[in-house]
Order: structure tokens, then sequence, then C-alpha cells
């Protein structure tokens, strides 16, 4: 743990530049009890548990207590740095304990706990055998192979998307928190710390509070100067370990990064310590440096730790990434039940679905994902990404898509997809009633984004099944001035000019089509080789994971 009581002689000064930041008169020492420990009690059945007792217990401190909320929740906060132990009790129930763990500045720790019922004792055993709440997985990855040969169910259209899916599912990002400090707070304690580190540039806190501000800042470059100032100074510090590998990893330098971290999670085993975020940290540094297999490990050793909702998601998004489909299912399935309101995890769940074929469980996934937070435009996108493949329409994701329309009516993507879902339902190619509101749609996404081809395309597809001629090949025109690659679009050009007799056109075309999708097919091929594929092995799978 750092000394803050070296903050001597520019301490005073600081403590009245964070008072006029309404920091409540605090010195610098006070961002170390931003922290907050919080979590869900449940039973054995997975069901939370209200009015239970969570106890948090530090040395040398008094015991803290709060009761469970009838969702189970608990929640401790202004915590200070340092290391605690966890405790939780219920009448009927046999206590349960958390790993004992150590709480850094400013750091927000999930930690859930499952009670027993006193009635069996055997669980219990095995609860103190790995940390709370973590279920053991039911699959090994045991190595990697070259994407090669995927296969799988559909054409390599829908193989294609599924794997757009996949690399979507990945990029999807936490939700912003509310207890960010604000931006001009932060740079006014820049400010201030870097005047603290010229007039004493052999203090360690003052060396690691900037440096790791200015990592929080997305200024690593700069940061590196002073935390490798502060590891020379205190080779040992966990913090400062942690950051500067953080830094190493922001700035590129993944080598030196996994070096770095590596050396911290060295001293963390002598001490015996198990801490999840330098897993996690790993695992992001180990996949950017092609090592997936040791990546997907740390993800899970992290997520074993700390099964918080971004640990899960990343584990789940490593899986699904790698075309681990069945155990990127059990992941996500955990990680609904974890935290049953985070769409993103949902998300992931539906793409996993999706990617293992099934797509009934796809569709309803994403429906709840849609449906949990109506202004999260992710899960639409992904049922539109869906729908436009399927040759089956959906009236589930119609009405989803339907909402997002309604919902975001400037958001071109929006109006594209809810007219291709509708579309899909038309009685026939004649059908006056579909084309009367699929139009509208298509026309509202090109005058809201003009160099949207796609929504070109459907335009002409629409014209051509009404033998509209004329405009369907202006339509087609437009998508391929749009988007110059679109394979789809040259194709149909082709046919449109073939049907109007002007047959030197028509061939041009398709010799631009077959060219493009030549090139496509050998850049896909070499994606693909670029990820390697995940080597598993099933053991006896949970019920609620398995392909229907």
């Amino acid at each position: 743990m750092a000394n803050y009581s070296r903050l001597a002689p520019w301490s005073l000064a600081l403590v009245c530049v964070l008072s006029s930041l309404e920091l409540q008169g605090q010195a610098l020492t006070a961002s170390a009890q931003d922290a907050t420990v919080q979590g869900i009690v449940r039973d054995s059945g997975g069901h939370p548990v209200g009015d239970a007792k969570v106890s948090l217990k530090t040395k040398g401190a008094e015991t803290l207590t709060i009761i469970t909320d009838p969702g189970g929740a608990y929640r401790f906060s202004s915590m200070r740095r340092g290391n605690y132990l966890l405790r939780v009790e219920k009448v009927g129930y046999a206590n349960a304990t958390a790993d004992p763990f150590t709480l850094a500045q400013s750091e927000s720790k999930t930690i859930n706990l499952t009670l027993v019922s006193e009635k069996s004792s055997e669980p219990e055993k095995d609860s103190e055998k790995r940390p709370a709440f973590f279920d053991e997985p039911h699959f090994t990855v045991a190595g990697v192979t070259d994407t090669t040969n995927l296969g799988g169910h559909g054409s390599d259209t829908i193989v294609r998307n599924r794997e757009a899916l996949a690399k979507a599912t990945a990029s999807l990002t936490p939700p912003a928190s509310a207890d960010a400090r604000p931006e001009s707070r932060n740079a006014a304690v820049e400010k201030q710390l870097r005047v603290a580190v010229e007039q004493q540039p052999e203090d360690f806190v003052a060396n690691f509070q900037l440096g790791k501000l200015l990592v929080d800042r997305g200024k690593a470059d700069e940061a590196l100067v002073y935390l490798e100032r502060a590891s020379q100074l205190k080779p040992n510090d966990y913090d400062d370990g942690y950051e500067l590998a953080l830094a190493r990893a922001d700035t590129g330098d993944y080598q030196q990064a996994r070096a770095d971290i590596l050396a911290v999670l060295n001293s963390l085993d002598k001490t015996g310590q198990k801490r999840a975020e330098p897993h996690h940290l790993l695992a992001e540094v180990c996949e950017k440096l092609n090592r997936p297999l040791d990546a997907v490990r740390d993800y899970q050793r992290a997520a074993e730790l700390n099964p918080s909702e971004a640990y899960l998601f990343d584990w789940g998004a490593e899986l699904l990434l790698h075309h681990a489909a069945e155990p990127a299912v059990e992941v996500f399935t955990k990680g609904n039940r974890l935290f049953p309101r985070s769409s993103r995890i949902l998300a992931g769940l539906g793409a996993s679905w999706y990617a293992l074929g099934s797509y009934e469980n796809a569709v309803q996934r994403l429906c709840e994902a849609s449906d949990l937070n109506p202004g999260d435009s992710n899960p639409y996108l992904f049922l539109g990404k869906v729908q436009a493949v399927e040759s089956t329409p959906s009236a589930a994701i119609t009405e989803r898509l339907q909402r997002f329309a309604r919902l975001q009516p400037e958001n071109a993507m929006a109006n594209y997809y809810y007219a291709v879902s509708v579309w899909k339902g038309r009685k026939s190619p004649a059908d006056a009633d579909n084309f009367a509101q699929v139009k509208p749609l298509l026309e509202k996404a090109i005058h809201l984004d003009p160099a949207f081809g796609a929504a070109y395309l459907q335009l002409g597809i629409l014209y051509s099944e009404r033998s509209d001629l004329a405009n369907s090949v202006a339509a087609y025109q437009n998508a391929i001035k749009a988007t110059p690659d679109m394979e789809e679009a040259h194709y149909r050009l082709a046919q449109a000019y073939r049907q109007g007799g002007e047959t030197s056109k028509a061939q041009a075309e398709l010799q631009r089509y077959e060219q493009i999708s030549k090139e496509k097919a050998a850049k896909i091929e070499g994606q693909r080789h670029e990820v390697q594929q995940f080597v598993y092995e099933l053991r006896e799978p949970a019920t609620d994971t398995k392909p229907h």
C-alpha cells in the first residue's frame, strides 16, 4: 500500500485546490476513498436472497455491514484502498465468504456470493475450492487451428454474416460509467499533480498518481515517464506495476506490456494473492500478440476470480470470435443468469446461437436484448443483419425494427433494416401495399445517408420486382456509385441490362461482378487464416446450452 504521508510539503497547497473543486476539503488521499464493492447474493438455485447480512472487514478497521435489498443486491461505497474480507450470512443458510481481495483506489469491484441451505453441507465444501458463484465450465479449450474450412449450416453468405456478427459482438462496449469525474476536474487535478512532481520528482505517490491520471485520460505516452519513475522508486508496488503495463498496452508496446504484467502476476503469486485485473489485461495483450489460446485462458481466469459482467462478456466474446460457439453459448448463458439486465450479454448470446445455426434461439435472445434496452441500437442492428440474409421473415424481428425506426427516425440504418424486414414479408412481388410501405422507408434512408449503397440496391430490387426497368437500373447505378465493390449490385445491373437488350453493358457488369467476387473471396480467406479457431472439448454440456 502506498505511503500517502509523503505528500508534504506540497500537500497543503493541493488540499486547497481540491477544496475549490468541491472535494469537500479532502487531501489527495481522498481519491483512495472513491472505491466501491458491490454485488448480488443468491441461493444455490440462482435466486436472489434479500435481507441477508453482508459484512466487509479490513485489518485495523471496524467491520462494515449492510443488508441486501429484495433483489439480493448490496453496495459499499467510499471505501479506502486495502485488503478486505467479504462475508454474508442469513438464518437458514451456511455462511459464505469470498476469497480475500485487494481494493485499489477508485476501483469498482463486483463480488457475487452464493448462500447454500444448511440442509446440505457438500455444496459449501465445493464453494470453498473455487471463487464465489463460479460454475465449473463444461468445456476445455484444448488448442487452436487455422480457420481454413468453417463449414457450418447455410450458404457462404450466411457463414460470412455469422463471422461479421461475431466481430460486431466483440466490439460491443460496456455502458459508460455514471461515476466518472468531470473532465474539467481531471484537468485541474492533473495540473496540480504536475506541479507536485516538479517540486518533488522523487516522490512515489506524486509520480504514480500523475501517471495513472494520464492513463485514465488517454495520455499513455505521457504517463510512461512518471510510472517508470514510480516503479524505480518502489519496484514491488502492485498498483504502479499494473498501470505501467496498462500504459504499455495503450501505446501498442504489447511485448513489453506482457512482460510487465507477467512480473506483476509473479509478485502476486509470491504473496499468495489472487487478482482478476492483471489476468484480464494479460488476455487483452495476448490477443493483440496473436496468442489466442493464452488470451482465452486468462479471460477465463479473470472471470473465475471476478465473475463480473465485463469479464464474462469478454470471455464469451473471445470464444465466439474464434469460432467456439458452443462454449460461448455456455459463458453468455451464465452471464445472462448473473446479469439479466445486460443487453450486450444477451446480444452476445444471440450471436452465439446464430453462429451455431439456431435461428430461433438467436432471434429470441436478440429480441430480449432490444426489449431490455430499447434505446440501444446494437441489438436492432444485430437483428437487421440476421434478417437481411435469412429467407424466412420474422414477425418478432419486424416488430422490433419498427420500434427502432420509430425511436430513431433520423437513423438511416433503422429505416433501411425496417424496410428490408417488411419487404421480406411481402405476399408476392406484386404486393402493392408492401411496395407502398417499403419504398418511402428506403427513400428516407437514402435521404439521411446519400452514400447508402445497400439502400439503393434494395430500392433497385423493389423496382425490378415490379418490372420497372428504368428505375431499377438507375437505383443499381447509384448503389455502385456509392459502393463500387458491391458485387450484388453489379450482378443485378447486368441482369437489368440484359433485359433491356444492352448486351455489351451486361457483359461488362458480369465481368466486374466476377472480379470483385474473386477479390473478396481471397480477402475473406486471408482474414480467416489470420483468425485462429479454437479446438475445444465438451464434457457433460449443460442442458440449457444444447442447440435446438
